[in-house]
């Protein structure tokens, strides 16, 4: 047996708001009955294995920092360390789940067919450890970003070899995915875009995406994959421009190409700010189309224009994610996978440990401070209240196609309309919510 990373720790459990075991959980009481249904299962909450076990503390003015015993080395040996790792951490922290990039957990080999291999053999590592732990796959997801092939993207490729070669590798992911009981699939175009439009046909890739995302379609169906398929949206890095830059943009290609019933969205904090949005405005678009699946929960830093992904701290934002959850129904198949890693001068092994408990109970105070705000009603009765007149007459017969632009100009010119604006009450809003965070 391997050496253990975190022996620190036997396992982190709920102590109570009180305790001064920085190695326990303060909020996250896993079966406390919130709406009734347990914490822990409004959570779901995952580890992901990119940050964790991949990523060793480099970044584009440095090296690796954190010296983990594969530090530096490659090979299938250091797979199996990952994996023990990876599941030594999942079972200390009690998280029912893990997410992977079918690169992260295996090398490439000389050819696809030996890497399919080396996958082969970590996902059966994989099936015993989750056999043995309890811990079940939220995700899988091909990396089709990360190798020189794909530099032009790759569904997006102006060679249909890289195509080609990108439908063979996310075939696999699909298949061990299903194979491990993985509860659904992302696919993130991290270089499905374009860094300038001079050497860019933005409607013949685009044209090659929308065949790319039929065809991963087709082979849920085929396989008898039964999970939710999930598109992360992002605006830029490493592209320039992505194309799946945000919830809205997603959307009105899932349209275009007949598949908004078919794929809905993975919502992740640090690209919706990256696109210029709140997290809780993605969350909200989501819900009000029928398309929130999952989502990734990180945070950025205001000062930094990229990609930070620092582990939650905010309950006032998760407060505010899970009204919007909530009001739709909650995650489902989905759940709370922390797409974070830590800060390159955090090195010791334990620290990842410190990183998960302090963003599970930022979870769970978000969550329970978000069903005591849905409970007052205050914020729900207010906008009920603002859009009344819409289930009157007049609102009812605009919406149902009754008036015509004709009709409704008559209207007002009949009864001399003077419309009153009525107040947003915008302070107010914003107090009722901070008494409760």
């Amino acid at each position: 047996m391997p050496k253990p990373l975190f022996d620190q720790v036997d396992k982190v459990a709920y102590e109570g708001p009180e305790t001064d075991n920085s190695f326990a959980y303060r909020h996250y009481d896993p079966d406390r009955e919130v709406l009734g249904k347990a914490m822990k299962d409004h959570l779901r909450f995952a580890v992901c294995y990119w940050h964790n076990f991949v990523f060793l503390g480099q970044d584009m003015f440095g090296g690796d920092t954190f010296q983990r015993p594969w530090a530096g080395r490659e090979g299938m040996d250091v797979a199996r360390a990952k994996a023990a790792a990876a599941f030594e951490l999942c079972t200390k922290l009690d998280a029912p789940y893990f997410t992977f990039h079918d690169r992260d957990i295996a090398p490439e080999g000389d050819s696809l067919a030996e890497t399919n291999g080396f996958v082969d053999e970590i996902v059966a590592l994989f099936a015993t450890e989750m056999q043995r732990t309890g811990v079940k796959l939220l995700w899988g997801t091909a990396n089709l970003f990360s190798h020189p092939r794909y530099a032009a993207g790759a569904a997006t490729n102006p060679d249909p070899d890289v195509f080609a070669y990108a439908g063979a590798q996310v075939k696999k992911a699909m298949d061990v995915t299903y194979q491990l009981g993985g509860e659904n699939y992302v696919l993130w175009g991290g270089r499905e875009g374009y860094d300038t439009l001079l050497n860019t046909d933005l409607r013949r890739e685009t044209e090659q995406l929308g065949r790319f995302m039929q065809l991963v379609v087709d082979h849920k169906h085929k396989i008898g994959f039964e999970g939710t398929l999930l598109i992360e949206p992002k605006p830029m890095e490493p592209t320039k421009h992505q194309y799946d830059s945000d919830a809205a943009s997603v959307h009105a290609f899932l349209r275009k190409f007949g598949l908004e019933r078919e794929i809905a969205l993975n919502i992740e904090v640090n690209h919706a700010t990256l696109a210029g949005k709140s997290f809780v405005h993605e969350l909200a678009y989501a819900v009000a189309n029928d398309l929130l699946g999952s989502v990734d929960v990180n945070r950025g830093d205001p000062q930094n224009g990229w990609d930070t992904d620092q582990f939650p701290n905010s309950a006032e934002e998760l407060t505010l994610a899970f009204v919007e959850i909530l009001r739709g129904g909650g995650l489902g198949a989905g759940g709370c996978n922390f797409d974070a890693k830590l800060r390159r001068q955090s090195i010791d092994p334990h620290d990842l440990l410190h990183a998960h408990i302090g963003g599970v109970d930022t979870l769970a105070r978000g969550l329970v401070q978000a069903v005591r705000l849905i409970e007052e009603g205050a914020v729900d009765r207010f906008r009920e209240e603002r859009y009344a007149r819409w289930t009157e007459p007049l609102g009812r017969d605009i919406l149902a196609g009754k008036k015509s632009l004709e009709d409704l100009a008559a209207w007002v010119l009949e009864t001399n309309l003077e419309p009153t604006p009525v107040s947003g009450r915008q302070e107010m809003l914003e107090n009722l919510v901070n008494r409760v965070v």
